[in-house]
Parts: C-alpha cells; structure tokens; sequence
C-alpha cells in the first residue's frame, strides 16, 4: 500500500506525506519530525536554520534568470492531531499512521491521517527538492505545535525569515483562497472538591457510554451541526439525576480543544428499583439523538451497562452546579459573518470535560473574526462557571488574520487560477485559525495568502485527502511561482 501511495501523481509531493505518515508527530512530539526536516535541507545542500522554538526554515535561491523577483515563503506546520476511534489500539507517539487509497482518496485506518498539514509540508519539500521548476527566491517555513497553541507561530521572531510574501498551504478547499480567518481563546475551567465517599445504600453502578459521533475540526467544521458528546451527556445526566436520583462518579468527555467532541463516558450510581427505568430512559434519548441529528451523525450510540460500585462520588452541589453550568454553556455556532456570506464569525467549542481526583477540568475553545464579540463570548463563558462556582483562567489567545483583497499574490493567484482551469476562485474568510494572523503580527509588512486541496473532517478518524485535488494545487502552486 506505501508503494501505491509513493506512486500517486506527483510522485514527490505523495512520497514526502508518505514519509511523514511513518514519523509520529502529534503535536508535543516535534523531534522525529523535525530530525527528518534538517536532514533533508543538509542533504539537499540548501541553507538550513531552526530557532529557538523549533521552527525550520529553507532557503532555494531563485532559477537563473529569476533572481530580481521577491521571495516567496511556502509555510506549513509540522505536527497532527491525534484522534483515534474507541476501540482502536494506536500510539500516536510511536506508531505510524496506517494510510490506504480509497478512490479519490487517501485515508487512515480508524485514525487521523494528518494531511492536516502533511499535505502542507509534503508541497513545501517537492518545491524545494524539484530543479525542473521556474521561480525567484524560495522560503520553506516549517512551524510546530500549531495545533494546541500554535507555539510555533508564537515563537517566531524579526529577522528569521527573509520572504515577502507567504503562501500558507493549510486550507482545506480547492479552488478557494482565503485572506483572513478568526483568532481564538481558550477557557480553562475547574471544579475542585473533596470526593463524597457516601455511596448511598442500595447504590448500583451504570457505565453510561456516548459514542459513534462524526467530531471533527472546531473551526473547518462547527457550521455543519455536528453534535457535541459532551453536551448530550449532560443533558441526559441532568434528568437522570433530577428523576431518578443518579449520582455522578465520573465523567471523561472530549479530548482536544480543536476537537469537536466525539465520545464521553460517565459513572454514575442510582438506586437499584430504578435501575429498569433507567436502561429505558438511555434508549429514549438514543432514539431522541438519532432523530434531532438525522442526516448529520448516522451512527449515534448511547448505551448503559453494569459497572463495578465506584470507591467516591463527586459532591452532589458541585454535581448540581457541573451540570447546570455545562448545559447553559454555549455550543457551535454563534454568528456569521455578514460581508462573507455563507462564513461563521463567532463560535464555541465544548472540547472536554474530565474528571481527576478531586478536581473536574474543562476546556473550551472561543474562535470570533471579531476581538469585541471573542471577548464578550468569553465574558458570557466565565460568568455561566464562575455562577457555577468554578474556577476560571484564561489560555491562550490569538487575534484574527485582517483580510487584504488588494493584496499582490491574491492577484496573481486569481489570475494564473483563470487560466490554467477556466474559473475564477473564490476568496473567503476562514473560521479557523491559521498561523497567518499570528505570523503577521511579527512580519506587518508581509502579503499573505492560504490555500489548498480538498481534505475532509480533519481532526476527526474519517480525515481524507483527495488525490485529484493535490494535483491541481501542485499544478497552481508551480505555475504561481513562475509567474512572479
């Protein structure tokens, strides 16, 4: 299957992903990557440097002739997301990524494939590495850990690189060019307390298991409805507890917080007479789920089972408090944009809610093209938990990228777009964030532009790369080079 993949056109861009299949690179797990990275500048005998935070760049001097043009930096970053399905055994730190061709597409066996961004980074290497090609003075930027807190992006200081323009390759949609995109917050909440060791008498233990749900990326994919694990257990556990008298032992929802959530696990306690009621009250909401998300999620599955007595239970005021504030969380969508229809402006993401010893912790990402509407959505966030009785500190946070439609390689770009396939793109915003906006603030000065192929429910296992659409954007990236 590798040596198919190899084979896919162009044969470069689809070795170099495939190699970074085989490097674990979650994003933490810089130093196989980047190893890999410096090793192919050295070998190729092109400048090479690596700052401080672990970010590469390469430098490929212009073809003869090309020499007066600007410098073009092609940027992408380096890490993945890990996500797997549940009952996938799969180490994100040691293993590699199992990818296959299925039709038009290549994909990963029950986990992330990250084409989000080694699709990104494999264009970046095939620029560098093909002498055939025609353009002035090339910048390969290569950043890490952008998916978590886009540190890369963050570290990056004047003077590293030398480019004046850059072309990020970590969109998702072929044909389309985006010149701006949202900035993004992060909520970090806690509950502390001291666990109950009271199981009340007559107590039995219930595994409830909330699975089967699509995920997928917090930004790319928020506008599509998709449901949020974490939203419907507590909206399950907020009668369970009211009418049935459920006591909650545990909770394990979510994991990443550009995650849209996709499981979650709880353990609770109930009396033993209620025990029948309650297998009947998780089979409602199944079939409630399964009907509220008809044509979204097809595989909703909600299931209870018998579990072993747990040792404690959360106090049941801070159950009380944990629910109430998780159900009146605001979840997805909350504006669009009205200049670029169709775009989502302002949205939250519900990305975890776990419980430890003593403490429940809870990560929510705010994503707005608006710093006023972030922050008041991020007001309203910390006064629905701080009523709750939560502690509540603020992340990190990253402003928008400005977009700049009268910007030289915006262009460029629609002009060889034209021509080489008879239409014109289309420009938009993205609601996910993009290393543009922080890159920006270091570099003012600099004209940006993202693109790329089509790759579906990033974040997510179900992630997909089209193969046709990889080679049209090696095709519009080489001849946009040439045309400089």
């Amino acid at each position: 299957m590798a040596a198919e993949i190899r084979n896919l056109s162009p044969q470069h861009v689809w070795g170099y992903f495939h190699d970074l299949t085989q490097i674990p690179r979650p994003t933490g797990h810089m130093d196989a990557v980047t190893r890999y990275i410096l090793a192919f500048g050295k070998e190729s005998g092109l400048e090479t440097l690596q700052d401080k935070t672990g970010n590469i760049v390469i430098r490929k001097p212009a073809t003869p002739g090309m020499e007066h043009c600007k410098t073009v930096i092609i940027q992408g970053h380096l890490d993945m997301v890990p996500q797997k399905n549940a009952a996938t055994v799969h180490n994100f730190e040691t293993d590699p990524i199992d990818a296959y061709i299925d039709g038009d597409w290549v994909t990963a066996r029950d986990t992330t494939l990250g084409a989000d961004n080694g699709i990104g980074v494999a264009l970046a290497l095939a620029v560098l590495s093909d002498n055939t090609l025609k353009h002035g003075p090339v910048e390969a930027l290569f950043t890490v850990d952008e998916e978590v807190g886009m540190d890369g992006a963050f570290g990056l200081k004047p003077g590293f690189l030398k480019g004046e323009i850059l072309i990020n390759a970590d969109s998702e949609e072929e044909g389309e060019l985006f010149v701006g995109c949202a900035g993004g917050a992060d909520l970090n909440i806690s509950f502390q307390f001291k666990e109950d060791i009271a199981i009340p008498e007559g107590d039995v233990a219930v595994k409830l298991s909330l699975t089967g749900l699509k995920g997928g990326h917090s930004g790319v994919d928020i506008h599509l409805g998709r449901a949020n694990a974490n939203k419907l257990m507590f909206r399950f556990l907020k009668e369970a507890v009211r009418d049935y008298g459920a006591r909650l032992s545990s909770i394990d929802g979510g994991s990443l917080r550009n995650a849209i959530p996709r499981e979650a696990v709880a353990i609770i306690t109930i009396p033993g007479d209620n025990v029948e009621a309650l297998w009947e009250l998780v089979a409602d909401y199944q079939d409630m789920f399964r009907t509220e998300y008809q044509g979204i999620e097809e595989s909703v599955l909600f299931v209870a089972e018998p579990a072993e007595l747990p040792a404690s239970l959360i106090p049941e005021e801070i159950q009380d408090d944990l629910i109430n504030a998780i159900e009146g969380c605001q979840n997805g969508v909350i504006s669009m944009l009205a200049d670029f229809p169709g775009t989502v402006e302002t949205s939250t993401n519900l990305a975890s809610v776990k419980k430890s010893d003593q403490l429940i912790e809870i990560k929510i990402l705010t994503r707005s093209s608006s710093e006023s509407r972030k922050e008041q959505i991020c007001s309203s966030l910390e006064s629905v938990f701080a009523l709750a009785g939560a502690k509540v500190e603020y992340g990190s946070s990253y402003g928008g990228w400005q977009p700049n439609i009268k910007s030289e390689i915006l262009g460029v770009m629609q002009r060889v777009y034209e021509q080489k396939f008879g239409r014109t793109p289309n420009v938009k915003v993205m609601h996910a964030g993009l290393e543009c906006g922080i890159i920006q603030t270091v570099y003012p000065d600099m004209d940006m532009i993202s693109f790329g192929p089509d790759l579906q429910y990033p974040h997510s296992p179900d992630e997909r790369v089209s193969i046709s659409s990889v080679q049209k954007v090696w095709t519009f990236l080489t001849e946009t080079l040439a045309a400089m």
